[in-house]
């Protein structure tokens, strides 16, 4: 599997989403991570191993303690394969906003008498 597929799949849940977001604030353990998730710690195991495999977050080994930290390398590949499609998505909205603008003009025009 391609890199950039394997970063979407980890991204695809919305678990493994929020342990990437409190690793954005630090490091923390497999425990730490679990704590605010109603799953086992066999579960978190899981994910982590998946984000590992994507690349996203790195283990630590210090002594008995295995720390995660985000990686946040690929999420700049990620960045970089939806800003190809940011074109497009200007174009629609400036295309929804001329759209809007025609709205306004036509709702405070002054109705004309018979």
């Amino acid at each position: 599997m391609d890199r950039l597929s394997e970063v979407f799949g980890a991204l695809a849940d919305p678990t493994r989403r929020a342990i990437l977001a409190r690793l954005a604030e630090g490091e923390a353990t497999v425990n730490q991570l679990a704590e605010p998730f109603p799953v086992s710690l066999q579960a978190i195991s899981k994910h982590l191993k998946v984000l590992e495999r994507a690349g996203l977050i790195t283990r630590g080994k210090e002594a008995q303690w295995r720390p995660c930290r985000l990686d946040a390398a690929p999420l700049r590949d990620v960045a970089g394969w939806v800003a190809t499609y940011e074109r497009f998505w200007e174009e629609r909205y400036d295309r929804l906003g001329d759209y809007l603008q025609r709205l306004q003009k036509e709702a405070t025009r002054p109705e004309e008498q018979p």
